[in-house]
């Protein structure tokens, strides 16, 4: 009997790509295309940057875990708080705007952000699960 699951990269990627292709297609039917233009982040630069981002961490963790189980769940906290810092920098110009499109965008880049941050929690609670 093979229990082989899929690497946790691949359960990143695989995800990135469902949810991005979810939410172009909301996107085609609810979203203006006259606000989706005039994002200052495309959505294709959010799931570029949230994915390879996440892949990372998650990648980051496959190794701690295969080292020492215990430092995983404090370094998936540190690599969190670093991306969310790092996202922060990113959202900064969104906020500073006051157009009626960038309602839309904050909650397409919140929306894209706690996607990936449920994406790797998932993903790290399956690594921390597999060495029990």
């Amino acid at each position: 009997m093979n229990t082989r699951k899929a690497h946790p990269v691949f359960i990143v990627f695989f995800a990135s790509i469902i949810g991005f292709g979810f939410h172009k297609l909301l996107f085609h039917f609810f979203v203006p295309n006259k606000f989706e233009a005039a994002f200052v982040y495309s959505v294709e630069m959010l799931y570029a940057f949230f994915g390879v981002s996440s892949a990372l961490i998650v990648s980051i963790l496959n190794f701690i875990s295969k080292k020492s189980i215990n430092n995983v769940g404090f370094t998936y906290l540190l690599l969190t708080s670093i991306k969310m810092g790092i996202a922060y920098f990113f959202l900064k110009p969104i906020l500073t705007f006051d157009l009626p499109k960038t309602a839309v965008e904050k909650t397409n880049f919140f929306l894209v952000f706690v996607y990936f941050l449920i994406v790797e929690t998932v993903v790290t609670i399956r690594i921390l699960n597999k060495k029990q």
